[in-house]
């Protein structure tokens, strides 16, 4: 009979390897975003949208490996706001009647990546609680007589299905940056993502070395990134990228400012990451899309395809830019004076038949006939 593993003496079991950031394929505006966020976790976090197995919890728990010594902190969805934020350590209270704090996730998230898996499952109270602090860098508890702040900057990553619900226009405001992810629809592109992932089952030690030499430079460039936007004043902007940054949130027709000033800083860290010395308009544009596209008003004209931009990965295939629905594609029809126009209905019309001509048919009144026949002098007909 074999011996059952002693629970009972405190160690704790190995975790499974972690599929390598740099041996992500396919998507290559998730890891930008990613990366963005890991520069600058005061961009506000990373929302990820889009259908089961597109890589959203693969790419949350690799970017915590290449950040130097990064806890990875799960917010489960039955939290309460006690255990996000901490609350008054009641053992110490009742033993010693001292007050003393108890630290949450939130501090347990410092210097790392805080992961919510579903986050428009969570209650509004919590995500409010989330988002300030991960916008703020500090996390404050006014309650159960404890006034405590603590740092508490993180890198906040928050999936969500969209056929699971929505989160509120006021919270996604604050989510920094957002990629709407799409299932993969080239063959060879498919083929090639799961075979790495089914190398990685086999053998996880195997592919890791195979990865481990870009693995390693992705994490220096990271670092490099984070130390050059540290001193005051580095990578200036001009003039003309907020003008560029002000036409593009205008475009999108965005409520407030917040989108300028996050557009404004993920710009800065795409800078830092490609290693200029300042920041140009180019940089706006590379990033505008991850920063307008949860913002972006119904209605408001779309963003024409820009050239395919530098991936963070060499590892990393190229995406397709999205294409335009049939709606937004359909040239508006022009209406002559009548409504009668030769081009095709617009789809509020839809179902609308073109007019044709009726044929009139007169009426005879017997009192209007008999009165014109004696105007006329001849007898009225009578009509059976």
């Amino acid at each position: 009979m074999t011996a059952s593993p002693d629970l009972g003496s405190g160690a704790q079991p190995a975790l499974p390897p972690l599929f390598p950031f740099a041996a992500i394929a396919g998507q290559p505006l998730l890891c930008q975003a990613l990366l963005l966020a890991a520069i600058d976790p005061q961009l506000g976090g990373v929302l990820i949208e889009g259908p089961r197995g597109t890589a959203k919890s693969t790419a949350a728990r690799a970017l915590a490996e290449l950040i130097d010594a990064a806890p990875f902190v799960t917010l489960p969805l039955g939290a309460s706001l006690e255990h996000l934020a901490g609350s008054l350590d009641l053992g110490q209270a009742m033993a010693g009647h001292a007050l003393k704090f108890a630290p949450g996730l939130l501090a347990r998230a410092h210097g790392g990546v805080l992961y919510v898996d579903e986050i428009n499952l969570l209650p509004d109270a919590l995500v409010d609680v989330l988002l300030d602090a991960a916008a703020s860098g500090v996390n404050v508890v006014e309650r159960d007589g404890i006034s405590h702040r603590h740092a508490a900057r993180f890198v906040l990553v928050g999936t969500m299905n969209p056929e699971e619900g929505q989160l509120r226009p006021q919270l996604l405001d604050r989510l920094g940056l957002c990629v709407r992810l799409a299932n993969v629809q080239d063959a060879a592109q498919r083929q090639a993502i799961v075979r790495a992932r089914l190398l990685f089952d086999a053998d996880p030690a195997a592919f890791r070395a195979r990865h481990a030499d870009a693995q390693a430079a992705l994490a220096a460039q990271l670092r490099t990134a984070r130390e050059r936007l540290q001193p005051a004043g580095a990578l200036p902007w001009s003039d003309a990228v907020l003008q560029a940054a002000g036409a593009l949130c205008i475009a999108a027709q965005v409520d407030g400012l917040r989108a300028d000033l996050v557009l404004l800083r993920a710009a800065r860290a795409w800078a830092a990451w490609l290693g200029d010395a300042e920041v140009r308009p180019d940089h706006v544009q590379a990033v505008a899309e991850l920063v307008l596209v949860h913002r972006r008003k119904p209605g408001a004209p779309q963003p024409q395809p820009q050239p395919q931009q530098q991936q963070p990965s060499p590892q990393q295939a190229p995406s397709n830019p999205p294409s335009q629905s049939p709606a937004q594609s359909r040239p508006p029809a022009e209406s002559t004076a009548n409504g009668a126009g030769d081009s095709p209905p617009s789809e509020a019309d839809w179902g609308a038949m073109p007019p044709e001509p009726v044929g009139l048919l007169r009426v005879a009144v017997p009192s209007l006939l008999a009165r014109e026949a004696a105007k006329a002098g001849a007898p009225a007909t009578k009509k059976a």
